[in-house]
C-alpha cells in the first residue's frame, strides 16, 4: 500500500508501506479521509517541534476515517463494510495515569504519527490500517466520511473545554481560529457559553469562526487595538482559550480576562514569556490541555447527530497523489482551513 512519509524537513514522499497482520481483536480498515493537522505541518516544515525531532522516516497523520475491510476472529461489534471514525489514541490501560483515568498522559502511549518515542509511532496517512477494535467508532448513515475525519480535532477542543470547567453563561475569548479554534467554538456553543468573541489575524478563519458560532469576530491585523476595550474594569472575559500558539496572544489575554478567570492554552508554539506579576495580581488560572481520550466518543456523537456541523471547517480535499500540494496548501492560512486528503476508500467500496 501507499503512505505519506516524512523523511526530513520539506522531504515528503508518497511511498510503499508494509502491510500489518490482522490480530484477533483488531480491524483492517481502508482509510477514507485524513485531515492535515498543525503537528503534521511542524514535521513537514521543520522536522518536528520543541525538542521532538524525526529520527527515522515516519508516516504522518492522525485525523482519519475509514471503512472496515476485515474483522479479527474475536471482534463482535463490527462488520466488513462498516463506516467508522478512528481514534488515534492508543493508551496502554495499565500505567498509573491510565488507572487514574488520565489516558492522555499514558506512559506508554502509541499515538499515530508521533516522534515523541523511538522507534516512532507510524502515522495513519496510509491506504490501509490495522487498528484495535476499541479505536473504531461507528458513523451514522447521514454523516460523510470527510466530516467524520474531524472527530479528532473536535476532541481536542472538547478536552480544552473540559479543562476550563463550566463555560455555561460565561463570556469567552478564543484567540486563533484555525480548525482547532473553529471546532472549539462549536463545542462552546454546545456547552452554553453566553458570548464568544473570536480573534485572528486573517479574514478566512474569522469567517469560519462566525459560521461555527462566534458572536463577534475581530481581525487584529486590521484592528490592532480592538481588544483594549475589553480590558476595562480589570477585564471582561471569564475564560480565554489560546489556540494560536502565539505568546503575544497569551500575554494579551492577561489584560482582558477578569480577576480569577481561567486561561486555557491549546496552541503549541515556542517558549513564552509571561508577566507573572499580572497573573498573581488578578489571581488568574493558567491551564494547559493535551490531546484527549474519552472526548473522542462525544465528538463522534455530536457529528453523528448533527449537533455540530463541521463542514465550514473543511476548505480543501485533495487526492493522495497531490499530498505535497495538500501540505503546502495547508501551510497557507490565508487560503486554507482544514485540508483533507482523499485516500480513495469510498472509490473502492462496492
Amino acid at each position: 500500500m501507499k503512505a505519506i512519509v516524512c523523511h526530513a524537513p520539506e522531504d515528503l514522499r508518497v511511498q510503499s508501506f508494509d502491510e500489518e497482520p490482522l490480530g484477533a481483536q483488531q480491524l483492517a480498515v481502508r482509510v477514507a479521509y485524513g485531515g492535515i493537522c498543525g503537528s503534521d505541518l511542524h514535521y513537514f516544515k521543520h522536522g518536528g517541534f520543541g525538542t521532538v525531532r524525526i529520527q527515522e522516516p515516519m508516516a504522518l497523520g492522525h485525523e482519519v476515517s475509514g471503512i472496515v475491510s476485515a474483522v479479527g476472529k474475536d471482534v463482535k461489534k463490527f462488520v466488513a463494510g462498516q463506516r467508522i471514525a478512528i481514534s488515534p489514541s492508543r493508551p496502554c490501560g495499565q500505567c498509573m495515569y491510565c488507572q487514574k483515568g488520565h489516558h492522555n498522559h499514558c506512559l506508554d502511549m502509541r499515538f499515530y504519527g508521533s516522534a515523541m518515542r523511538f522507534p516512532h509511532v507510524q502515522g495513519a496517512f496510509r491506504e490501509q490500517l490495522i487498528i484495535d477494535a476499541s479505536q473504531a467508532h461507528p458513523l451514522s448513515d447521514s454523516l460523510s466520511l470527510s466530516q467524520a475525519a474531524l472527530a479528532e480535532p473536535l476532541s481536542v477542543g472538547l478536552h480544552a473545554i473540559q479543562r476550563a470547567g463550566s463555560v455555561f453563561g460565561q463570556q469567552v475569548l478564543v484567540t486563533g481560529c484555525g480548525p482547532i479554534g473553529a471546532l472549539l467554538i462549536a463545542g462552546l456553543r454546545r456547552a452554553g457559553a453566553a458570548r464568544i468573541v473570536a480573534v485572528d489575524l486573517s479574514d478566512k478563519p474569522l469567517a469560519c469562526a462566525r459560521a461555527m458560532g462566534a458572536d463577534e469576530v475581530i481581525n487584529l491585523s486590521q484592528q490592532p487595538k480592538a481588544l483594549e476595550a475589553f480590558a476595562a474594569n480589570k477585564g471582561t472575559f471569564d475564560v480565554m482559550f489560546e489556540a494560536s500558539g502565539s505568546d503575544r496572544a497569551l500575554r494579551s489575554g492577561l489584560d482582558v480576562v477578569r480577576p480569577r478567570g481561567v486561561i486555557v492554552t491549546i496552541g503549541l508554539g515556542g517558549e513564552a514569556q509571561i508577566p507573572f506579576n499580572q497573573l498573581v495580581a488578578k489571581e488568574l488560572e493558567l491551564r494547559g490541555t493535551f490531546r484527549f481520550h474519552e472526548e473522542f466518543a462525544v465528538a463522534v456523537r455530536f457529528l453523528n447527530e448533527g449537533l455540530i456541523d463541521g463542514r465550514p471547517v473543511i476548505s480543501h480535499i485533495m487526492d493522495l497523489s497531490q499530498a505535497q500540494q495538500a501540505f503546502e496548501m495547508a501551510c497557507d492560512k490565508s487560503q486554507a482551513m482544514k485540508v483533507q486528503i482523499n485516500f480513495g476508500a469510498e472509490n473502492t467500496t462496492a
